[in-house]
């Protein structure tokens, strides 16, 4: 008789490779892909998730699934093997719930979505949107019911992204953010013109930017043999396999910060994607643990290396040298104050570290608004504008800088957006961890020398895929749970300093 795991591991990596191939026809779709081929690429994905949900759920893999479990005794707790019956029961559990109907025509329905969603985005016509976020809505509603909730149907679509994580314990902690976020961006607004913020508004031109960029993302550890970055009208990361992680950004040839901070954004997911064990390769296991805690890398990288004063100790003088024009004659404590500017801002990946959270804490109460039906697609950019000036003190002239900017909702993913802020707080506890366990981490960045860090995080959160839930997970390697506290007192500090207060 041929041995259970042995069979499981076969029928689990054929699904991981279907699931990966719909993942190359998605980035091709959001790349390069012409634009008249929308219509037969939504049957194409749609035709791999039908085949993949198919395959998982089947008869067959229930019963490779339980012939395992049969063994399972015999297998060490703490090791892979485990790990991989322990999640496969986990995730097969949620798939058997939904209809294969139900996730080809999300799949379908998303595709073209897509399309429907960049268009009107570029050309600020909500209303050719709504009727496909309209759909999208009410097909989260009937996943969120077919796979049960307690309480609200949040709770089933946060859990897909964040395991274990509930409506109720995110209302806490984002109450938590706001009372704190409040008050100190409203006290940071009444003296913005403590920093200025000119010398990231000027002349960069795209070729430069991209070169720069990519010297810093290969100094980083982004390895181009084993990845690759392009354009993209929103920025993301994918991956395939370990040895094929892709990700993309968008270029302002007036504004520095665009690419840049995207780019070590998207580059700290691909860190983690890159850094997961070589062994878990094709399983179940060879992802993150959570979006949350993937989340936590780039944003990492981004802002508590990449808005770090040794990160610039290091690249100053180089990044002076690619655009003399532009930033030739700006000091250095300049640039470090302007990239770390603090003002209301429409856009949320150009949001600084202290609002971000805010256009968090407004997706999330959308979301659940739209979810429960206490809010129709038709109100929502008055909504959204509404809750734009509440928290951020200023209302989008358009919808293309309101309710269409993000590409979330037109991908249907509803439940995602508070791994930002998750991951926001977790970067924080993950880097002062590192800190104190790499005393010289400070001067090893100042000296351009990412790999103490960088292999840190590979053995500490990366290597452990999925192996571990992100709970347990924060709790090994920080010694505590979850906590905002350590990230709004890093916020205290940090803004207290440049703003003088």
């Amino acid at each position: 008789m041929p041995d259970p795991l042995i069979a499981l591991k076969q029928r689990l990596s054929e699904v991981h490779n279907l699931n990966a191939a719909a993942s190359v026809l998605d980035w091709d779709q959001q790349t390069q892909m012409p634009t008249a081929g929308i219509a037969a690429r939504a049957e194409q994905k749609a035709t791999l998730a039908k085949i993949s949900h198919q395959m998982f759920t089947s008869q067959e893999t229930q019963q490779l699934l339980a012939d395992a479990e049969g063994v399972a005794g015999s297998v060490d707790p703490a090791s892979d093997d485990a790990a991989l019956i322990r999640i496969a029961r986990r995730d097969l559990d949620k798939a058997t719930k939904l209809p294969t109907s139900l996730v080809t025509e999300l799949s379908r329905t998303t595709s073209l979505a897509q399309e429907a969603w960049a268009g009107a985005r570029a050309s600020n016509d909500y209303p050719t949107f709504a009727p496909w976020l309209e759909k999208i809505v009410r097909l989260n509603q009937h996943i969120a019911d077919a796979l049960g909730y307690d309480d609200r149907r949040y709770d089933a679509l946060v859990d897909q992204y964040e395991t274990g994580m509930t409506a109720r314990v995110l209302d806490g902690f984002f109450t938590e953010l706001k009372r704190e976020l409040l008050p100190l961006t409203r006290a940071v607004f009444e003296r913005a013109d403590a920093v200025d913020a000119s010398p990231l508004h000027g002349v960069f031109d795209e070729e430069r930017q991209r070169l720069f960029i990519e010297g810093v993302l290969t100094d980083c550890g982004f390895d181009f043999q084993r990845g690759r970055q392009d354009r993209a009208v929103h920025p993301f990361c994918t991956s395939f396999s370990q040895n094929d992680v892709r990700i993309t950004t968008r270029y302002d040839r007036e504004f520095l910060p665009m690419a840049l901070f995207g780019s070590l954004h998207e580059m700290g997911h691909a860190l983690y994607e890159l850094g997961v064990d070589p062994s878990l390769e094709g399983t179940l296991l060879s992802n993150g643990t959570s979006l949350g805690v993937h989340e936590s890398q780039s944003r990492l990288w981004e802002n508590l290396v990449g808005r770090g004063r040794p990160f610039w100790k290091h690249y100053y003088s180089r990044i002076q040298e690619t655009f003399p024009a532009s930033l030739g004659s700006v000091a250095p404590e300049a640039f470090y104050r302007a990239i770390n500017r603090v003002a209301p801002t429409l856009i949320r990946v150009e949001a600084d570290e202290l609002t971000y959270n805010l256009h968090i804490v407004l997706r999330y109460e959308l979301e659940n608004e739209l979810l429960e039906g206490r809010l129709s697609v038709a109100d929502a950019p008055e909504a959204w504008n509404a809750k734009m000036e509440n928290y951020l003190g200023q209302a989008p002239p358009t919808d293309t800088e309101g309710i269409l900017q993000d590409v979330h909702w037109s991908l249907g993913i509803l439940g995602y957006f508070p791994t930002y802020s998750l991951g926001n707080v977790l970067s924080v506890q993950f880097f002062e961890q590192a800190r104190a366990d790499l005393p010289q981490m400070d001067d090893d960045l100042a000296a351009g020398r990412f790999s103490p860090l960088r292999e840190w995080l590979r053995e500490n959160v990366h290597r452990p895929g999925r192996k571990i839930d992100p709970i347990d997970l924060v709790q090994k390697v920080t010694g505590n749970p979850l906590t905002p506290e350590v990230y709004l007192r890093y916020l205290r500090t940090k803004f207290g300093e440049i703003y003088g207060r």
